[in-house]
């Protein structure tokens, strides 16, 4: 691969920002260099930061399955969900894919194994523009989830496992007023088959949601896969994730269990969305409030792809005490450590050269260039 150089950009690096140059050879930053150059392509003072890393989405499945009953043709699916990553500035996804059903559906068994066969299929076709790897979301509550997560124990993409419990009265539904909005109002249940759905529930919880977590923690621990809880609310939560190595702490749902996590050493993620927003859709704690706290440490654009470098802007405008190379180390360098990713998320010497230009315009950033590994995708 020949030599670029970009010049004349903003350049964020991970505590300042300086105006100048880098120089790339073989897919890899070479060098950095300060001051106005009259080589190499001009970016007239855009910023050019690193390929944002995004380590929870369920974004491929709303292509995949766009409306209830409807499954998409999976490769056309994965191709729609990486143009529209990319674009966004994402240049390392983890993609989510469901472990578990229940009353409420999902994916039979062996379909999300369909799924990350046809992703690397995808890759080996030269498809994709994205580094993807895999994110299994394991409900730990479900009777089946042994069964799907038994499809993946030995491929290698999977990077990433996360506890989840949405049975009523855990995590993310301790009081039942969300829990019944999500499924009773939204799908027209009368009270009598809300009341079986729900006793249903606390019973395969209390039954399975134990003794799934230790198994994937195990799992985790034989091959070295980073490992996330989910919607932690409690300190008895944070200390059962610290049991289980966890060291992502994935949307928590109280500022006790965020902080908590974040002094046991995990990174504490919240979602991007809720940054841009200034509030959880889901009725649970402001991320805003945990990054003035100095507590949030990854966002993931979680259903919104371009939420993920809009809402570094929205922190270090709206709050103090955090800079924009500190906003965007929530979306770059950090998540890329939090996962054993050593070789991207930053600019400096000798790190992949995964490369975002950027404008903003009206308050809104502008991605008008990507580079994966020096080669441009977008």
């Amino acid at each position: 691969m020949p030599e670029t150089i970009f010049a004349n950009a903003r350049i964020v690096l991970e505590d300042r920002i300086v105006e100048g140059s880098i120089q790339i050879i073989d897919g890899r930053i070479a060098d950095i260099s300060e001051g106005r150059s009259a080589t190499g392509e001009d970016f007239g003072g855009d910023y050019l930061i690193p390929g944002l890393v995004e380590l929870h989405t369920d974004h491929l499945e709303s292509h995949y399955s766009p409306r209830p009953g409807v499954r998409w043709n999976m490769i056309s699916a994965i191709q729609a969900h990486d143009a529209q990553v990319v674009t966004s500035g994402i240049t390392t996804v983890f993609d989510c894919l469901r472990m578990g059903s229940d009353e409420d559906g999902g994916f039979k068994p062996g379909e999300m194994r369909e799924m990350a066969d046809a992703i690397q299929l995808a890759e080996k076709e030269e498809r994709l523009r994205a580094d993807h790897l895999l994110h299994l979301r394991c409900e730990v509550s479900a009777p089946d989830m042994l069964q799907h997560v038994a499809d993946f124990e030995e491929d290698p993409a999977v990077r990433l496992i996360s506890l989840m419990d949405h049975a009523p009265g855990q995590r993310q539904f301790q009081t039942m007023e969300h829990y019944t909005l999500y499924y009773k109002t939204k799908r027209g249940l009368s009270d009598e088959a809300f009341r079986i759905f729900v006793e249903r529930r606390q019973e395969a919880s209390a039954r399975y949601a134990a003794p799934h977590r230790e198994h994937l923690a195990a799992l985790c621990r034989r091959r070295d896969i980073t490992v996330a809880s989910h919607d932690d609310a409690t300190l008895e939560h944070v200390e059962e994730a610290v049991g289980h190595g966890v060291r992502l702490a994935e949307f928590p749902t109280s500022v006790e269990a965020a902080i908590a996590s974040h002094k046991a050493g995990m990174s504490v993620l919240m979602g991007a969305p809720n940054v841009v927003r200034g509030k959880s859709h889901s009725g649970n704690i402001a991320a805003r409030d945990l990054a003035a706290k100095g507590v949030l440490d990854v966002m993931s654009s979680d259903y919104v792809p371009l939420s993920l470098l809009h809402a570094p802007f929205v922190l270090a405008d709206e709050l103090e005490g955090i800079s924009l190379p500190q906003a965007l180390a929530m979306v770059t360098s950090t998540p890329a450590r939090t996962v054993g990713l050593d070789d991207r998320g930053r600019i400096a010497p000798g790190l992949r050269a995964d490369l975002v230009r950027v404008r903003r315009q009206a308050g809104v950033p502008v991605v008008r260039a990507v580079w994966r590994a020096g080669e441009r995708v977008a």
